[in-house]
């Protein structure tokens, strides 16, 4: 007979409300995110301005997926199987922050780094470029560690009933961290605070993005408490990287029905989205100085930074919208487990009967969450397909902005279906340390089970076996999140596969394109001989390669859009 898993400790959560205690267990998301805005608006532009061609920067940016494909299900198993004493994931989630703030700092000042030991030569130029890329690598892997640990702890950490509110609150703390990485980005740093932090945006926002990313995981990790594993059972004998990869592989081939739609789901969309969160701050700064007759990159000062905050503020309306959504969306678009049985229900909605017609009206015409999804991949898909046709900056503004809502769906739809099914398929199988089995009681005016001395503590208790009835409401109920970990690593996985099939895509266009460096950022010798205006002449007059990219990947969204349709005749099916 397998032997099932045992543990020490129940998962707790400070905070003196449910809302409090969301906040709480998602806060490391919005520093994970400022992190990215940060990467996101500067790097491309950052090592186009070091003389790589957009062909090369496009696989430079292979980092992210790589490091997805590879950090999400290996970091995923070994969290899983973690006997720390201070729990699973929050020792991950601390160290990929420290990893990440090293990163950070080297990319910031990779001239002067290697200005230190090399002179001016060739060979400078080529160790420059070279170290630049290696420390967005090692930025990107640390990151992915932390964002594959985080997702997981609210797996771990919140009942099946919460599970979508849990994500609806990571997507409002992934927006939050979207709109102060870009709203910073948008600001001059250098007037707010001189040379203090760096002679250049980018380097001031690389100190600010390490500083915001250590106070949120450091804010998370102080605020959750996680449950001990004792033994992880018959994966006690099962340890070394054959049996790892063969385990990662073997989840991956036998996947449930269910959660394999999500994961086919997340292909098809993520393939649209690459373009866009690696590329739309780059694209939306070429358009305002190829569309704009008054405005001249070769007047600046710092071209990096203009690119950067013009940009970043097409992407901070965005921002803005993606929280919005997030606020909202939850009030309008019905939960998964909206439509179960009545006896795997938590509670039975009543309204007084002067609004009860108003009320019914209200729920029956909410869409479900399935249907607000697709919905969503043709949203996208739509505003993309136009991308090619933008001549103005305000256009490339209101197509980014629109974005929003599709992005705050993406964000919290894949996530909340997939910590609903990994609970419903571990929650019968845990055990504690002394027998007993993990299951949420039930309180009337909480759906979480809080120690009555102490308000401001949230503790999930577990009852012994000989206390349960014959009923299965506390398993509908129940949280263990026992194999989270490689369950969420492999929806990363395809969330990354399809990022290496949009930077293939993007280095075909950008060499069809728009060869050779980049005509307004790189300050080196003219290509091929040619003056720099007949050069920037020659690209405008072309169509421009990223929106080309953003064009093929509204394609991929309506695949997506097709995959969720059929995702929801499955969710149909008694």
């Amino acid at each position: 007979m397998p032997q099932v898993a045992s543990w020490i400790g129940t998962p707790s959560m400070k905070g003196s409300s449910e809302d409090i205690r969301m906040a709480l267990l998602t806060f490391s998301l919005v520093g994970l995110q400022f992190t990215w805005g940060v990467e996101m608006t500067y790097c491309t532009p950052y090592l186009l301005q070091l003389g790589l061609t957009k062909s090369k920067t496009s696989l430079v940016w292979i980092a992210g997926p790589l490091s997805g494909l590879v950090m999400g299900p290996v970091i995923g198993v070994l969290a899983d199987n973690s006997k720390s004493k201070y729990g699973r994931r929050r020792p991950f989630m601390i160290v990929g922050a420290i990893i990440v703030s090293m990163g950070l700092f080297i990319l910031g000042w990779t001239t002067e780094i290697v200005s230190f030991f090399i002179a001016e030569s060739e060979l400078r130029r080529v160790l420059t470029i070279t170290l630049a890329v290696l420390s967005i690598y090692l930025v990107d892997f640390a990151i992915n560690a932390i964002q594959s640990t985080s997702r997981s702890l609210i797996v771990d950490t919140l009942p099946i009933p919460k599970q979508q509110k849990g994500s609806a609150w990571a997507t409002r703390m992934i927006a939050i961290g979207h709109l102060a990485g870009y709203g910073v980005s948008t600001i001059d740093l250098l007037k707010v605070f001189g040379k203090t932090l760096g002679d250049s945006q980018f380097k001031q926002c690389c100190l600010i993005a390490a500083a915001a990313l250590c106070t949120s995981v450091g804010i998370t990790s102080w605020a959750v408490g996680e449950r001990v594993l004792v033994s992880s059972g018959d994966a006690d004998a099962k340890s070394g990287v054959i049996q790892l990869v063969g385990k990662i592989l073997k989840t991956t081939w036998h996947l449930p029905d269910r959660i394999r739609a999500i994961c086919w789901v997340q292909f098809w969309a993520w393939i649209g989205w690459f373009p866009f969160l690696f590329y739309s701050t780059t694209w939306v700064g070429e358009t305002y100085f190829r569309y704009t007759p008054e405005a001249s990159i070769a007047d600046s000062a710092d071209p990096l930074g203009d690119i950067g905050r013009i940009g970043s503020l097409s992407l901070l309306i965005f921002s803005i919208v993606t929280f919005i959504g997030s606020v909202l969306l939850p009030f309008i678009v019905r939960s998964p487990d909206d439509g179960a049985k009545p006896r795997q229900r938590n509670f039975t909605p009543r309204s007084s009967p002067a609004i009860a017609p108003l009320a019914n009206l209200i729920s029956n015409t909410k869409p479900d969450l399935l249907t607000a999804w697709m919905l969503s991949h043709l949203v996208f898909a739509g505003a993309m397909f136009l991308a090619p046709f933008v001549r103005s900056l305000h256009m490339a503004t209101v197509l980014v902005s629109i974005c929003g809502i599709p992005w705050a769906l993406a964000c919290w739809a894949p996530f909340s279906f997939m910590g609903t099914e990994v609970n419903r398929m571990t929650a019968p199988s845990t055990m504690l340390a002394n027998g007993s089995s993990y299951r949420r009681l039930p309180n009337p005016s909480d759906e979480f089970s809080s120690i009555p001395p102490s308000p401001s503590f949230l503790r999930l208790h577990h009852l012994d076996r000989d206390m349960e009835d014959d009923d299965d409401d506390g398993e509908a109920g129940a949280s263990t999140g026992e194999t989270a970990g490689i369950y969420i690593g492999i929806l990363n996985l395809f969330t990354t596969l399809p990022q290496f099939v949009g930077t293939f895509i993007s280095m075909i266009v950008f060499e069809i394109l728009e060869p050779g460096k980049h005509p307004e950022l790189h300050k080196g010798e003219d290509v091929e001989g040619e003056g720099k205006d007949e050069v920037v002449k020659k690209v405008t007059e072309g169509p421009n390669a990223i929106a080309v990219c953003l064009f093929i990947g509204a394609a991929s969204a309506v695949g997506a859009a097709y995959a969720t349709g059929r995702m929801k005749r499955m969710y149909r099916r008694p």
